[in-house]
């Protein structure tokens, strides 16, 4: 929590790069995505247009503040901030900022609204507001999205947990695979896109799971019994430890037999949010990437890539693992829509 609040010098530096690359972005707005001629003549287009007032709920990070603003500025869509009460103060600060910056540039101050009464009473008011808003995204734990989702009349993009895996497979290079297992999971555990499980496959585990304990001193490492076989100091998992998210310096691990039972156990236990597999074979890398239908599938690299800044998106309003709309991290296209638009000559249909 103490590490979500946080906003030192170094942190104000990286949240403004963050806006400033959002506002290098192109503008997706007015872009055509996709043009044909029907045969009566009647030229079609697909062109990009602004969700319109969306409504974003969070807690902790007031990070979120500014780059939702900018996000959605880009994007041509005005925002309704409701933050948590621990960040209020932050929230509110950033708000005054951004809207003396709109103001400067000439834009609506309230087109990025900063709500600073955090009570629950009021949020559920405001997702019965179907007619204003347009899109909530809420940003936070699962019991957050769940109050969200269960009392919104307004469509929600959801993401439920980051139950994010890497899988360790019988081709990996072993310190390549150390190295991605040690940042996937201790660089920052208490953010969605730090890894959860570490899959090891059979035909390596007797080699790689004790440099694993060994590389990672500092986390608790629950073992199912095969795993305990090799590295008898790890915990015992149970079950509900292979489909949690610890944000926390906790790793669930696994052994398997080969790839199959990893995408199996994968299936079962993920969130849809984001896998990576560690391999020197390209053709294993590519199936698991055709196998695996979460919204951020890695090959070679660390979860921590799961990130709309990391992927070139600027920032990112959130990451959505719902599959209607946006699926993975969301950056300013992804808060646009497109309509068609019909080019005719007096055409009339038959």
């Amino acid at each position: 929590m103490s590490d979500r609040l946080l906003l030192d010098e170094a942190r104000l530096d990286k949240l403004a790069r963050a806006v400033e690359e959002v506002a290098a972005l192109p503008d997706p707005v007015g872009v055509i995505t996709r043009e044909w001629t029907r045969d009566n003549g009647l030229r079609i287009a697909r062109k990009r247009i602004p969700l319109g007032v969306i409504l974003i709920i969070y807690e902790s990070r007031p990070n979120v503040t500014a780059d939702a603003a900018a996000l959605c500025l880009r994007s041509g869509n005005a925002v309704v901030l409701r933050g948590g009460a621990e960040s209020l103060r932050s929230n509110v600060a950033l708000g005054r900022a951004i809207a003396d910056g709109l103001v400067t540039a000439g834009l609506p101050a309230d087109a990025v609204q900063v709500l600073d009464d955090p009570a629950r009473e009021l949020m559920g008011e405001l997702l019965l507001r179907e007619d204003e808003l347009d899109l909530v995204i809420p940003r936070g734990g699962e019991g957050l999205i769940r109050f969200v989702a269960e009392r919104s009349r307004i469509p929600v993009i959801k993401h439920y947990r980051g139950n994010c895996h890497v899988y360790v497979e019988a081709h990996a290079d072993e310190d390549m695979a150390l190295a991605i297992c040690e940042n996937a999971k201790t660089q920052r555990p208490g953010v969605c896109n730090a890894a959860e499980t570490i899959l090891v496959d059979a035909a390596i585990a007797d080699s790689f799971l004790p440099k694993l304990a060994a590389r990672l001193p500092q986390v608790e490492l629950r073992g199912d019994a095969r795993a305990r076989a090799i590295v008898p100091a790890m915990n015992a998992a149970t079950d509900a430890d292979f489909y949690a998210e610890f944000l926390d310096l906790v790793c669930a691990v696994g052994v398997v037999d080969g790839f199959d039972a990893a995408v199996a156990h994968i299936e079962r236990y993920g969130s849809s949010h984001t896998e990576a597999i560690v391999t020197r074979d390209p053709a294993i890398g590519q199936r698991f990437v055709d196998s695996i239908d979460s919204a951020t599938v890695v090959v070679n690299a660390s979860t921590r890539f799961a990130d709309g800044g990391e992927l070139g998106l600027g920032a990112e309003i959130g990451i959505s693992t719902t599959r209607l709309h946006a699926y993975g991290p969301m950056g300013a296209e992804e808060l646009t829509t497109t309509k068609f638009v019909v080019l005719g000559a007096g055409q009339v249909r038959k």
